[in-house]
């Protein structure tokens, strides 16, 4: 089997089915579903996006699916309460967004961009029910978020339990081979092989793709909790964001993100264990990112505004150390660090200091005063003009 298609796989079920799938003379359907939830995508959601061109580089075809009907129900996954649904309107002007943005990765010719109410909406309401009838609430409640609501006492509407059948029915209806998806999906992804088997389709392969953390490190990418790098956003930053992204970081985001084969990857780990400045392979994959989603030229020119902002901040020769244990955390709000290491007399300070925009780290100003600073990490801390302090954790 083609090494770069298990590569970054959190779990493949199972791997010796796809292995023979992937034996058959024939382009395999590889399906894919997004809710059109928000209309801007980052790095995190492109971890999916990379998997599927590299079986489209391997003559496979991709079902990008649109949920336009799903997401009028909501997928509350990951949450403790029922997503609200969208508007009709508010799904189609998030899909068009999202072809602008996919096409950047996919390639158009081998992309079958497809809308789940094309099918969804021609069920009958005796097709519901029957639908629903495959599965008991029993089995429904070993869903994680479903179980700890219902043990939480907190609500669960009659309608959530329908997304993950109609989720599994796409895959019913577009007859896949394989769907991909992140791991907190397995329950909705799992319901598709068993729609299959009902249908007396041969159930598809499930590969779930890991969750990629935010810059900070700590929580996965997220607009809403601001530590995200958005593929529509202007290169200088989403270079400045990358290059902001810790050492031990920056070869998790290699390995999910660039395209790079994994023995450079691992050559460039070898250089920075002899001695290379790990700063070097960063700019490496920045630029890649940004030439990914802009231009080459636009990647060197944010490398040269990079550089030269960097260069202007005009860090002091002789910039105090610190050490800051974590005493077995994972990581430390900014806010506290900016105190213990005393840049700032309380963490409140802090706060306010970040929201006038005279926090930076590395010469990057920040703007989240909710950050958290991973471990294993160095790094320059400034407040204002003339306070400066290296710290590593």
């Amino acid at each position: 089997m083609n090494k770069d298609i298990i590569r970054g796989a959190a779990e493949i079920l199972l791997t010796s089915e796809l292995e023979e799938r992937l034996k058959e003379s024939r382009p395999l359907k590889i399906k894919a579903g997004f809710d059109p939830t928000a209309p801007d995508l980052h790095l995190g959601h492109t971890v999916i996006f990379n998997k599927l061109r590299q079986f489209q580089d391997l003559g496979h075809t991709v079902y990008f699916l649109i949920g336009d009907f799903t997401a009028m129900i909501g997928d509350p996954s990951g949450k403790n309460v029922t997503r609200p649904p969208l508007s009709r309107d508010e799904v189609l002007v998030n899909a068009k967004t999202y072809q602008e943005q996919v096409f950047k990765i996919l390639i158009p010719e081998k992309t079958k961009l497809v809308f789940n109410s094309t099918w969804l909406e021609k069920l009958s309401s005796a097709d519901l029910i029957k639908l629903a009838a495959t599965h008991t609430v029993a089995r429904m409640l070993e869903r994680d978020d479903f179980k700890k609501r219902f043990q939480n006492q907190t609500p669960i509407a009659i309608h959530e339990f329908l997304y993950p059948l109609l989720q599994g029915y796409d895959s019913v209806a577009i007859e896949a081979d394989v769907e991909l998806g992140g791991t907190d999906q397995k329950f909705n992804l799992l319901m598709g092989r068993e729609l299959q088997k009902h249908f007396g389709q041969k159930p598809q392969i499930v590969m779930m793709l890991p969750l990629l953390e935010g810059i900070s490190g700590v929580q996965k990418m997220s607009k809403s909790l601001g530590n995200y790098v958005g593929i529509n956003e202007s290169p200088q930053d989403i270079f400045g964001k990358l290059m902001s992204v810790s050492d031990t970081l920056m070869w998790r985001y290699l390995e999910l993100l660039s395209f790079s084969s994994l023995e450079q990857i691992n050559s460039w780990r070898k250089e920075v264990e002899e001695g290379r400045n790990p700063r070097d392979i960063k700019v490496l994959f920045a630029k890649e990112i940004v030439a990914r989603f802009h231009s080459k030229k636009a990647a060197d020119e944010a490398e040269s505004d990079f550089v030269q902002r960097f260069s202007q901040n005009t860090l002091p020769e002789n910039i105090p150390e610190m050490t800051l244990a974590l005493n077995g955390k994972d990581s430390l709000p900014i806010a506290n660090l900016l105190r213990d290491v005393g840049l700032v007399p309380s963490t409140s300070d802090a706060m306010r200091m970040i929201e006038q925009g005279a926090v930076k780290i590395n010469g990057e100003k920040i703007s989240d005063p909710h950050l958290k600073i991973p471990k294993n990490t160095e790094q320059v801390y400034q407040v204002g003009k003339r306070k400066f302090i290296r710290v590593k954790l």
